[in-house]
C-alpha cells in the first residue's frame, strides 16, 4: 500500500513537521485551519487547505467529523493526527478507518489500552514492569481517594487518567489539601481531554524523568531507539529535553528498552510511541504512563541515531515492515531541544499572545530550528503557546550545551514575551551542565521565578486584557471564513490548492 495524499489534523510546528516529511516522499498534503489560522505556515506550504471552523478547538480542531469530511472531500487517503487535539483519541482513529482512510498512529483498542493510564498501569503489573505505588482505577469520590492517599503515605500526585501535558496534575503534601486538589484536577482534566477521572500515586522525590522511543510495525516487529532526558519541567511540561540522558548507562536503557518494547507489544501497539518513567536516584526506575503518539520532543532522537521518525511513521502506517533491528540502532553524540514559548516566566508562565513584529532564528552548523511561525505571525491565544522548538547536536554533551547557549544567545523574537531568558539561565546553570537534573530542578535553582511572579503579575494582566481588546478588534474585521488568506493571493494559488 502507498499513502498518496494526507490530511495532517493538526496545526502549528507539528503540521510543518509533517507537511516536509510528506514533501520528501512524494505524498501530495491537505493542510486544514481554523478561523485563527488563516494565516498559519502549515496551511502556506500544504498543497490544499481547508477551512474547519471557528478559533476554538473544540468547534475546528477537535471535531471528529468534520475532519473526516475534509478528508473524503479532498480526496485524502490518510490522516495524520500530529501530537495534541486528537492524537490520543480512539474514537477519532476508528472515525478514520470507517471512512476508508489510514490512520497514522496506533490501532484503537491499543491506544485505549495504553492511552488510559490506568489500563497501562494494570498491563505493567500483569507483565512485572515496576510501578510507582498507587491506584490501578480512577478515584470515583473524595472519601475514596482520602482512603488510597492515606494507604499509599503522603506526599501523593493526582494525575487525569487521560492525555498528557502536565494536564489534571496535582501535588498534594497533606490531606486537609485533598479535597480541593482533587476538584481543581478534576476540572482541568475534564477541560483538556473530556474525560475528568484522575487517580492517585505515591510521589517520588525529586525524580527524574526519562522516555523511551519506540516503533513498532505491523508485522510483530518492536524496536527502542534509546532514551530521552525530560527533568527540566515547569507545571509539568517540559521545557528542555536531551538524547542521551546523563543519568542512563548502557545496562539501564536496555533494561528500560525492553520494559518498553514489552508493554508495547503486548497492548497490541503499532507505530512510533513513547514510554515513559520516573528514575529514582538508585537509578531504579518506574512505569509512569505511555503517549500513543508522537511526541513533542522527538527531534532529539532523531538527531542522535538518525532515525526520520515521521517518516518511519509513514511507512509503518503504509504496511511497510521496520527498516531496522535493534541490533541496527546506533547511538551518535548528544542532542538537547529547548522549547520556546510565548509566556512570561516572570509572570507566573502567562501566555504571551501578540503578532511577532521580529524574529530571527539561530542558525550554523548542527542548529535545527522546527517552528510554525514567521515575523508578522500573530501567535494566538486559542492554542499552546509553542513558537518553535530549538535543537541542537553536539560530538557530547558539553559540546551541545555549548552550541545551545550561543544559539540561545542568537534567538530574537520581538513582540511577545518567551522563555527563551530563562532557558539561556537553565543551560547555563553549573547543577545543568554537571548532569544534576529532576524534576523539581526550576524550584531548586531558580526560586527566584516564584517570588517574583506576585511582583509583575497586575502588570501582566493588565496587559493580556489590552492585547485581548486589539485581538478582537483585528477578529472583528478579519475577512469571512470562505475567503483565501492573502499569502495565498499572492502566490497566485486557486481554490486552495496548488496549480
Amino acid at each position: 500500500m502507498k499513502i498518496k495524499k494526507l490530511l495532517v489534523a493538526n496545526r502549528g510546528e507539528i503540521a510543518v513537521r509533517v507537511l516536509r516529511a510528506c514533501r520528501e516522499l512524494g505524498i501530495a498534503t491537505v493542510a486544514v485551519f481554523s478561523e485563527a489560522d488563516r494565516e498559519a505556515l502549515h496551511v502556506q506550504m500544504a498543497d490544499e487547505a481547508y477551512p474547519i471552523g471557528p478559533a476554538p478547538a473544540t468547534e475546528s480542531y477537535l471535531v471528529v467529523d468534520r475532519l473526516v469530511q475534509t478528508a473524503r472531500r479532498a480526496g485524502a487517503d490518510a490522516v495524520h493526527p500530529g501530537y495534541g487535539f486528537l492524537s490520543e483519541n480512539p474514537s477519532f482513529a476508528e472515525a478514520c478507518a470507517a471512512a476508508g482512510l489510514t490512520f497514522v498512529g496506533p490501532p484503537a483498542a491499543a491506544m485505549r489500552r495504553m492511552g488510559s493510564k490506568t489500563a497501562a498501569r494494570q498491563l505493567a503489573r500483569e507483565l512485572g514492569v515496576p510501578m510507582v505505588p498507587g491506584a490501578l482505577e480512577a478515584v470515583a469520590s473524595d472519601v475514596e481517594a482520602a482512603r488510597v492517599a492515606r494507604e499509599i503515605g503522603y506526599p501523593v500526585m493526582l494525575k487525569a487518567a487521560m492525555g498528557g501535558g502536565g494536564k489534571g496534575m496535582r501535588l498534594v503534601s497533606r490531606e486537609d489539601d485533598l479535597t480541593e486538589a482533587l476538584r481543581a484536577a478534576r476540572a482541568e482534566a475534564g477541560a483538556a481531554f473530556g474525560d475528568a477521572a484522575v487517580y492517585l500515586e505515591r510521589a517520588v522525590a525529586e525524580p527524574r524523568h526519562v522516555e523511551i522511543q519506540i516503533l513498532a510495525d505491523a508485522h510483530d516487529n518492536v524496536i527502542h531507539l534509546g532514551e530521552r532526558e525530560c527533568s527540566i519541567q515547569r507545571r509539568h511540561q517540559k521545557l528542555i529535553e536531551e538524547c542521551p540522558s546523563p543519568l542512563v548507562d548502557a545496562s539501564l536503557r536496555a533494561r528500560m528498552g525492553e520494559a518498553a518494547c514489552r508493554l508495547a507489544r503486548a497492548a497490541g501497539y503499532v507505530n512510533a510511541g513513547t514510554v515513559e518513567f520516573l528514575v529514582d536516584a538508585e537509578r531504579n526506575f518506574y512505569f509512569l504512563e505511555m503517549n500513543t503518539r508522537l511526541q513533542v520532543e522527538h527531534p532529539v532522537t532523531e538527531m542522535v541515531t538518525g532515525v526520520d521518525l515521521v517518516h518511519e511513521q509513514l511507512r509503518i502506517a503504509a504496511g511497510a515492515k521496520l527498516a531496522l533491528t535493534q541490533s541496527d540502532v546506533t547511538w551518535r553524540g548528544w542532542a538537547i531541544e529547548c522549547r520556546i514559548n510565548a509566556e512570561d516566566p516572570f509572570a507566573g508562565w502567562l501566555p504571551s499572545p501578540g503578532t511577532l513584529t521580529g524574529l530571527r532564528a539561530p542558525s550554523g552548523p548542527w542548529v535545527r530550528d522546527d517552528s510554525g511561525a514567521y515575523e508578522g505571525y500573530t501567535v494566538p491565544r486559542w492554542y499552546d503557546t509553542l513558537i518553535s522548538k530549538l535543537i541542537v547536536w553536539g560530538a557530547d554533551r558539553e559540546a551541545a550545551c555549548d552550541r545551545m547557549a550561543r544559539a540561545l544567545a542568537e534567538y530574537r523574537v520581538v513582540g511577545v514575551r518567551t522563555t527563551i531568558p530563562v532557558l539561556a539561565r537553565v543551560v547555563a546553570h553549573p547543577d545543568f551542565r554537571a548532569g544534576r537534573l529532576s524534576t523539581g530542578f526550576l524550584e531548586r535553582v531558580l526560586p527566584a521565578l516564584r517570588a517574583n511572579e506576585s511582583r509583575v503579575l497586575p502588570i501582566a494582566l493588565i496587559a493580556a486584557v489590552l492585547a485581548e481588546y486589539e485581538r478582537g478588534r483585528h477578529e472583528a474585521a478579519a475577512p469571512p471564513a470562505d475567503t483565501a488568506p492573502s499569502a495565498w493571493r499572492a502566490a497566485g494559488i486557486r481554490g486552495w490548492s496548488r496549480p
